[in-house]
């Protein structure tokens, strides 16, 4: 096979192990993010570097919910092994979009070892919000943090989400002992857009307004999000409309 068929096969076989082994989670967590947001809650995000791609891939996302909005990194991640770092991006974050008790938070990092993504998540446990890890358990398990209290992401996570990747994410040997075809991003934006989707199942299921992104592109659209994001003003990072 090719380099692309051998990482295409691989990567669409954890794809299918990964979404077996993370549904348990996936559906103890939707109903807690859906009665969050019918109550006029939010679900945040936060991913430093790279990994903010995949919090990204569900905020402002046509047909997905309007209620997400992330944490962004204006150093893109540069300073993430910076002690103190994400404490004073969750504390100004908190302070234009509210951080409340009884959210959900899903932090992602990969490695589940650097600082900034282990101090938003603590920064949200103290303000009363759960904290979903999507990470790399053989990761997260193995490598040393960089940060002073000692504990990797899903140490520290009250549910964690296991994206299957190997030390070095890529998976595809091209030379020995180089490898290149990363599979986090894959894995990742799929295990979220599954979890989005468990959660309009829930509220669907129990009666409640589905607050749905419609596609600009197609007629109304616009409109529509921009009627929807009126009760989402003073909470959205990425306003639509």
């Amino acid at each position: 096979m090719s380099l692309a068929d051998t990482y295409y096969s691989t990567a669409t076989e954890m794809l299918a192990r990964a979404r077996e082994k993370n549904m348990p989670v996936i559906r103890t967590v939707a109903p807690l993010i859906g009665a969050s947001i019918a109550a006029g809650g939010v679900l945040h995000t936060f991913g430093s570097g790279h990994s903010e791609l995949i919090g990204r891939e569900i905020i402002g996302r046509a047909g997905g919910l309007m209620p997400v909005t992330g944490l962004i990194d204006p150093g893109y991640g540069f300073s993430e092994n910076v002690v103190g770092y994400g404490t004073r991006l969750a504390e100004r974050y908190d302070h234009h979009y509210q951080f409340r008790a009884g959210e959900s938070i899903v932090v992602i990092s990969n490695s589940g070892k650097n600082a900034s993504p282990i101090e938003v998540a603590l920064y949200a446990k103290k303000k009363g919000v759960i904290v979903i890890a999507l990470t790399s358990l053989a990761m997260s398990t193995s490598a040393k943090t960089v940060h002073p209290g000692g504990q990797n992401l899903h140490a520290i996570a009250d549910h964690t989400l296991d994206n299957l990747g190997v030390t070095g994410d890529a998976i595809t040997e091209v030379a020995p002992g180089r490898f290149a075809g990363p599979t986090s991003t894959l894995i990742g934006a799929t295990l979220l857009n599954l979890l989005t989707l468990e959660v309009i199942d829930w509220l669907q299921t129990h009666g409640h307004p589905l607050p749905l992104v419609t596609s600009q592109n197609i007629p109304g659209g616009m409109e529509a999000n921009i009627e929807l994001s009126k009760q989402y003003r003073t909470r959205l990072s990425k306003l639509i409309g």
